[in-house]
């Protein structure tokens, strides 16, 4: 089955530094196969034979560790997921993609916790938040944001990892050539 790893906070200023074709060769010595890296923010496109998500998580989590000395928050998803994910994004519309981003979240968040956000007054940004991610339209970016990945975090008390629509589409690119 095709996975992708989404590693957060690695090979930001200088911290949890990582290089990719290190990460690649340290998946491969973990048993997965077809491992593809794309950009240096951690993200892993793997076949695996596992059918357990969490046991993943936890192996890829011990190998950084491991292999790399620090721990890393990690998300594991399908790629039939990521690509439902990418496709139903509310704010999706072609001349504003590179406002378009999704935060992915590592569990589902708390219903009263998702319904207090829902009160914010959305006029220049806007989110709206599902089961498995927060797809979110950020018209001034993501270093401008209002509402960015830590304030989720702290807000529905779930780990979550932030990536822009380029990415999500060339991580489905991606893995629907390992399949």
């Amino acid at each position: 089955m095709i996975y992708i790893a989404l590693l957060r906070g690695i090979n930001v200023s200088g911290h949890k530094l990582i290089k990719m074709a290190e990460l690649k060769v340290m998946f491969e010595k973990n048993g997965f196969e077809n491992v593809t890296t794309y950009i240096q923010s951690g993200n892993v496109v793997f076949d695996s034979t596992s059918k357990k998500i969490d046991d993943l998580q936890q192996q890829i989590k011990s190998a950084i560790l491991k292999a790399f000395g620090f721990d890393v928050d990690i998300q594991v998803i399908k790629a039939q997921d990521l690509k439902r994910i990418k496709e139903n994004h509310s704010f999706l519309h072609e001349n504003e993609l590179k406002a378009t981003y999704y935060t992915l979240l590592a569990e589902k968040p708390n219903k009263d916790l998702v319904d207090e956000l829902n009160q914010l007054e959305q006029v220049v940004e806007f989110f709206k938040i599902t089961d498995d991610v927060i797809y979110c339209f950020y018209p001034n970016g993501v270093r401008n944001a209002k509402w960015h990945n830590v304030f989720f975090e702290k807000k529905l008390k779930v780990s979550c990892t932030t990536r822009n629509f380029n990415t999500m589409q060339k991580l489905v690119d991606l893995s629907e050539k390992v399949e």
